[in-house]
């Protein structure tokens, strides 16, 4: 599962992944909205940052968990890790990734899904290897994918299932900024008083509006 430190500073929140590769399981999706409800809960504009320990920022699903689930309980959690992709991609806050290692996967999606990627320049891969693994997007996925990756990178990235680090990753659009370890965290602080200000509900909504394929395929709508 993933455990989560939670520090808020003026109008910008702070969630420090602490779980080594940080993987995605139920608890882990849990563990989310749970840290989701507490930067909803202050009420006020503000910004959240989202960041890992070490060399790590997450490494995509828990495999040897998800493998053990029966048909039923997998479709039902990747159902749920798509509403927390929904839920991230048009949250009533401005959210930014500080990639502070390597972000694979469900990880990788999870980093799409913020409105802002930073991310060190020495080491840590972005990867997107679903067909090398076996376990397709879901159609919300896929429509996250094209809409926060411009063509070609996000054919390239998901049928090749290739590592691209930092410099390649600036160049392709995948992140906004690359940045030396020491100021990924500074750099995203940045961002988030930059940005903390916007009102809540027209941020919502405009985020619903730009990304409304995703987010209607994300939500599973019966």
């Amino acid at each position: 599962m993933i455990e989560w430190t939670l520090t808020n500073e003026d109008r910008v929140s702070v969630l420090t992944m602490t779980s080594g590769e940080n993987k995605v399981s139920p608890e882990t999706l849990d563990a989310w909205d749970e840290a989701l409800d507490a930067v909803e809960g202050r009420g006020t504009a503000q910004s959240l940052i989202i960041t890992g320990e070490d060399h790590y920022w997450s490494t995509g699903l828990d495999l040897d968990v998800v493998e053990a689930m029966s048909p039923l309980d997998q479709e039902t959690f990747m159902i749920h890790l798509d509403r927390l992709l929904g839920r991230l991609l048009t949250a009533p806050f401005v959210t930014i990734a500080a990639l502070n290692g390597h972000a694979y996967a469900a990880g990788a999606l999870l980093a799409l899904a913020c409105d802002y990627r930073v991310m060190r320049n020495d080491r840590g891969f972005f990867c997107l290897p679903s067909v090398d693994i076996g376990i397709p997007f879901s159609e919300g996925m896929t429509a996250l994918i094209t809409g926060k990756l411009p063509q070609p990178t996000a054919h390239d990235l998901v049928i090749s299932c290739r590592r691209i680090g930092a410099k390649e990753a600036v160049r392709m659009g995948v992140v906004n900024r690359v940045e030396d370890p020491m100021n990924v965290l500074p750099v995203a602080r940045q961002l988030g008083d930059a940005y903390g200000d916007k009102d809540p509900g027209t941020l919502g909504t405009v985020k619903h509006r730009m990304y409304a394929d995703a987010s209607r395929l994300l939500s599973h709508p019966a």
